[in-house]
């Protein structure tokens, strides 16, 4: 019955507790130790900082750090980005490739050979890793693609260099945005003022109210083209997911950010960004096809008309989306748009389930748990899917897969496992499990209890006996787990 309820709770969810939280650390590197120096690295940084301050960013600046100095504040800012809906590092420094890794050098580097860049400069996977846990957003942009400054010194011709210029196109995983101020294998420029020219267009576009996320890069690679008489050309990898997101902006546009319901959101974009859109999902852009999709389910709009959104989809689907292919889904399930077909909307959720979509492995969990869409009872089968979807932090399904623990459903987990899920559920933003763990703890077993409390105290949430009892001591813990201050 845990997992029925929470899916009701879920499916009606009210808005975040809190406003929106926006972390930044913002580093630039200019003087080096044992390289030469670069011009207006630290310059880009601090005028990125103050943006960011502007448009509500709570920012960390750090300039000609250390190694080991930057690799404190990426642990630091790691924490502080999993109770943040959005997360952004930002680095303006000399980065190299190095057996097809991206490389980002820190002030004190001493660097002799290709051993030296990968044990002392700072990875683009570390930086990734400390945006990875944010709650809705996660932005890594590097404007560090610049000529190998140690010469000599490494060979980028050895097998485990890649002999190009500037970086390697990286990886990032579904829902993080890594923007380079050039493509991969392209070098940055310094400009002849004081910021480079992807650092002024970046920060003129972060400073546009309303400007969905998508859009504003896009404007930021045309700016730095024409400035640099298409020399340079900015470029962004990464799957984002189909909410439409806005940088900075006030009243409409921060309640766009916030509307859960995205045939809302994308409705409510303003006319000259829709016909931007449009040139995009033109190009084949999966995200601006979703959009548009979007916009033509929101029946309170006289764009209203699920037939095309299931074309826009289907189209956005068989180009890979998984979240296409899991919207489209529901369009087969329940008949909207186009004819009812429960084998084809089973197909789509499992197409996206195959790609870790977390929102398909959740309701396939669901299926497998309560039978649907055809599907016997397989309670074994259901706990897979719940597994694989807590694994992506898909806050109903860490709750549900902690409940089935919780009941001793699952072999070899017991209440230490379980009280992790909820602590998860809990950084990953659900105000649900915040209120059930507030009102309703006994739901849950006395060792589960005390197990997460011990997990809220290593945390330093909570400093009480550990005893299973949730008194006021234990509810500030949850409270300020879930990112809430008293």
């Amino acid at each position: 019955m845990r997992i029925v309820v929470l899916a009701i709770l879920m499916a009606l969810a009210a808005l975040p507790l809190r406003a929106a939280d926006r972390v930044a650390l913002v580093i630039g590197v200019a003087d080096y130790a044992t390289i030469p120096p670069l011009r207006n690295t630290v310059n880009d940084a601090a005028a990125l900082a103050r943006t960011l301050r502007g448009i509500g960013f709570e920012v960390s600046t750090m300039l000609d750090p250390s190694a080991a100095d930057l690799r404190a504040a990426l642990d630091d800012f790691a924490f502080a980005a999993e109770t943040a809906d959005l997360a952004l590092v930002y680095f303006a420094g000399h980065g190299v490739e190095v057996q097809g890794r991206n490389f980002l050098i820190p002030a004190d580097a001493a660097v002799r050979s290709n051993r030296d860049i990968q044990g002392q400069a700072i990875s683009l996977d570390d930086l990734l890793r400390a945006v990875d846990r944010a709650r809705r957003m996660r932005i890594v942009i590097l404007d560090s693609c610049r000529d190998n400054p140690f010469g000599d010194l490494i060979d980028l011709n050895e097998p485990i260099g890649s002999g190009r210029s500037g970086l390697a196109p990286p990886s990032p995983e579904r829902g993080t945005l890594v923007a380079f101020a050039a493509r991969d294998g392209q070098v940055a420029l310094d400009g002849q003022g004081e910021n480079s020219p992807f650092a002024l267009a970046l920060i003129d576009r972060l400073a546009q109210p309303g400007l969905e996320i998508s859009l504003m890069f896009r404007q930021v690679r045309d700016r730095v083209l024409e400035a640099t008489a298409n020399r340079q050309e900015p470029h962004t990898y990464g799957s984002l997911s189909g909410e439409p997101f806005y940088l900075a902006g006030s009243g409409e546009a921060d309640e766009r950010v916030r509307d859960e319901d995205r045939r809302i959101a994308w409705s409510s974009l303003r006319p000259e960004q829709e016909l931007q859109l449009a040139a995009l999902a033109a190009e084949g852009d999966t995200r601006s096809i979703l959009g548009l999709a979007y916009m033509r389910l929101n029946p309170a709009q006289d764009r209203f008309d699920p037939a095309e959104a299931a074309q826009l989809l289907t189209r956005a689907a068989e180009a890979g989306s998984p979240e296409a292919q899991f919207e489209l889904a529901k369009l087969y399930e329940t008949g909207l748009g186009v004819e009812q077909d429960e084998a084809r909307a089973l197909a789509l959720y499992r197409q996206a389930a195959e790609q870790e979509f977390a929102d398909a492995l959740n309701d396939l969990a669901f299926m497998h748990f309560q039978g649907g869409l055809g599907l016997p009872r397989d309670p074994k089968r259901a706990l897979g899917y719940f597994e694989r979807a807590a694994a992506q932090r898909h806050p109903q399904a860490m709750f549900n897969y902690a409940a089935l623990i919780d009941d001793g459903l699952v072999e070899g987990k017991g209440p230490a496992e379980a009280a992790g899920y909820l602590y998860g559920a809990l950084r990953s933003g659900s105000e649900d499990v915040l209120d059930l763990l507030t009102e309703r703890p006994t739901m849950f077993k006395p060792e589960t209890r005390r197990a997460l409390q011990v997990l809220l105290r290593e945390h330093d949430f909570y400093g009480g006996a550990i005893d299973g009892n949730f008194g006021p001591g234990t509810q500030r813990g949850l409270r300020a787990a879930y990112g809430l201050s008293d």
